[in-house]
């Protein structure tokens, strides 16, 4: 799954993309990440790119998560209170090596 969203978006006054992988980790799915564009457009064909100061204000923001497919439809539901605006792909993958290692604080 991956979602594409602004920096400015928040849910309940928070930043969303802590409440996404914060949701996706109770979930129990095997591994999130939060990637910070440099610059991008949305549906409102509104380029942000942190070169300009005045439009820097709402960079792109992409979340990928990984898991099956049940796991990952399951978890669609969670996301409709948090995103707004916003999109949200999915994609096959084919997972070739997952390797964990003990869990740090």
């Amino acid at each position: 799954m991956t979602i594409y969203i602004g920096d400015a978006d928040r849910a309940h006054h928070k930043s969303i993309t802590r409440e996404i992988v914060r949701r996706a980790q109770a979930h129990g799915l095997a591994g999130a990440s939060v990637l910070h564009g440099i610059e991008g457009y949305g549906a409102n064909s509104v380029i942000r790119t942190d070169r300009f100061p005045d439009v820097a204000d709402d960079l792109p923001i992409v979340i990928v998560i990984v898991d099956t497919d049940a796991k990952i439809r399951a978890f669609i539901n969670e996301l409709d209170e948090l995103i707004g605006e916003g999109l949200i792909t999915l994609d096959p993958v084919e997972v070739v090596r997952y390797v964990g290692g003990a869990a740090s604080s």
